[in-house]
């Protein structure tokens, strides 16, 4: 028997014969073309876009899910993308290449930029790109799609790799669980998974190299792991597991319509984050309060250029209609760092600490004041809450509330209509922020904490470096002493104060953050109710006494075992894992 732990993308367990999967990687046929051959390889691509298309409308049927036809929808735009296809038909003319080279060329460039960042949900782009590329080269070498679309039996698929389009395509009644080498909970596949409830682990690193066609394997997307050739013993015990966590979903199911409100009467608000449009119905299917945290910057990702006032417009539009009456905060460009955008001049040896958020805002007016327009024009649709990021001082702050201001008037003047009480806050982050919360909270309407952010500054560790990610702790003392200051500070000026960081949606974080005073929590939707279950099962003294004995620890060892055995003491395995 070998065990592999990996990353649970979608829940529940599958057993079953193995059907391995090894994804061939499609190589374009890279020749020199004659100058009179332009015409018939321009030709061939613009033939191969038409078949492409063909193929993706063929999945776009009714009775799919709205995430599924999103990333199919993503997919189109992206053979639809003028600037993609003139990039390609540019190579092809420029360079007196082949179509297929053409394509793989351009697009492992686009890849190669998405990937440099870092960024998990940029290198799922990355995928996209490769994907769409894929089906185009099928399409110029006159091959069918690459699918697994007829089986006899029911299997349990264990790949390296899969592409989304692969998904779609296969026989999805024969497929009882999903076994990936690689992934990450935030790609395309992982949604898709979640979509077609096939429970699937991520990032097994190797499994698909120690099994054959036909043996026995059991994927649990629960714990995350997956097991080759299982014993008797191990598929007893893994029964057991799953009993108890279909108990534990039907707790969670009845939190949707309740509020979060501890057993002594303290309430709290829990938010979603999102990125994406797509991403409203599972905030509003949760029960979430609002969004606390719209990153406006994947508008700017998914483009090959800048998007328009009016495209801007018409996305915070429909997300502040379709929460309405609940409340949209939507932070302001944020990219540099590990979030790159082509185009913009960004090339830095230290992004990090270098020209990002609101320091690239207030260099690129012309960008930055577009997005204030589109957002004072959509504030009438709902109820809207602006919020600047990777503000250091009250000198970049009153910058960013000047530059409000005066688009503000260019509004008026043009009567535009807009909400004049728009609410107005800032996201804490940096530690001279943080210790001049006091200063900044006489400024705005209200804080967000990004604990993302704060934890890498305060302790000078860069989150994204392997070598030192033990050093990235959020109990640290000193990253939780900056968050009960904050919220001092905030609470001294009569402000709330919210924290959208990953600490948010952390069970294990949850009590600790409620009794530090926090007025919200904002987290991706998949962890609210869990969140939600904990703290109407506490009472607020209790929490109050958690963060006071925390709060006088030395050591996040210390504060990380003493928390976990507390939590474990008072609830479910699932809640601890």
């Amino acid at each position: 028997m070998r065990i592999f732990k990996g990353i649970a993308a979608s829940e529940g367990l599958a057993k079953g014969k193995a059907l391995v999967h090894h994804h061939a990687s499609m190589a374009a046929e890279k020749q020199h073309i004659l100058s009179d051959g332009v015409a018939g390889e321009l030709e061939k691509f613009r033939t191969a876009l038409a078949s492409a298309k063909r193929l993706l409308e063929e999945h776009n049927t009714t009775d799919i899910a709205k995430d599924s036809r999103e990333i199919l929808e993503t997919h189109m735009l992206m053979l639809e993308d003028p600037e993609y296809i003139q990039q390609i038909e540019d190579y092809i003319r420029t360079n007196l290449v082949c179509s297929q080279w053409a394509v793989d060329s351009v697009t492992s460039n686009m890849v190669n930029l998405l990937e440099a960042t870092g960024d998990e949900l940029l290198r799922e782009r990355a995928v996209d790109f490769r994907d769409v590329s894929l089906h185009l080269i099928d399409a110029i070498k006159g091959k069918g799609e690459r699918r697994m679309e007829h089986l006899d039996e029911d299997v349990v698929l264990i790949a390296d790799i899969l592409m989304p389009s692969e998904i779609f395509s296969m026989d999805k009644t024969h497929i009882l669980g999903i076994s990936l080498d690689g992934g990450g909970r935030a790609s395309h596949v992982a949604i898709l998974v979640r979509a077609f409830n096939i429970p699937t682990v991520l990032a097994t690193n190797g499994a698909s190299k120690t099994v054959t066609d036909g043996e026995e394997v059991i994927v649990d997307g629960i714990y995350g792991e997956v097991f080759i050739r299982p014993d008797h013993t191990v598929s007893q015990m893994l029964d057991e597991r799953f009993n108890l966590w279909q108990e534990h979903e039907v707790e969670l199911h009845k939190m949707v319509e309740l509020p979060t409100t501890t057993t002594d009467g303290h309430s709290m608000l829990l938010k979603a984050n999102i990125q994406t449009t797509s991403e409203m119905e599972a905030a509003k299917a949760c029960g979430a309060s609002g969004i606390g945290l719209f990153r406006s910057e994947f508008l700017f990702m998914e483009s090959l250029e800048n998007p328009s006032e009016e495209r801007q417009f018409a996305v915070y539009r429909q997300v502040l209609e379709a929460m309405a009456p609940k409340p949209v905060t939507i932070r302001t460009i944020d990219i540099g760092g590990d979030k790159m955008v082509s185009g913009l001049g960004i090339d830095e040896k230290n992004p990090i600490l270098g020209w990002r958020a609101v320091r690239f805002c207030l260099s690129r007016k012309d960008i930055f004041t577009v997005q204030l327009r589109a957002l004072l024009r959509a504030s009438v649709y709902g109820k809207l809450q602006i919020m600047f990021p990777m503000i250091s001082g009250v000198e970049e702050l009153n910058a960013v509330l000047h530059l409000l201001e005066h688009v503000k008037d260019e509004c008026r003047r043009e009567s535009i209509p807009f909400d004049p009480d728009v609410k107005v806050g800032t996201m804490i982050e940096v530690p001279s922020a943080a210790l001049c919360a006091d200063i900044l909270a006489k400024k705005v309407d209200f804080f967000s904490i990004g604990t993302n952010d704060l934890i890498q500054y305060t302790i000078a560790v860069d989150r994204g470096n392997e070598k030192i990610a033990y050093l990235y702790q959020p109990f640290h003392p000193g990253v939780l002493r900056s968050i009960r200051m904050i919220i001092q500070m905030a609470h001294q000026n009569q402000i709330p104060v919210s924290l959208c960081g990953e600490m948010a949606s952390d069970p294990l974080c949850s009590v600790l953050l409620a009794g530090m005073g926090l007025d919200e929590l904002s987290m991706g939707s998949q962890s609210l109710l869990q969140v939600r279950k904990i703290l109407r099962s506490v009472s607020y003294e209790e929490a109050k006494s958690l963060a006071d004995h925390v709060l006088g620890m030395d050591s996040y060892l210390t504060i990380t075992t003493y928390i976990r055995e507390w939590m474990h003491d008072r609830f479910d395995h699932f809640t601890t894992i």
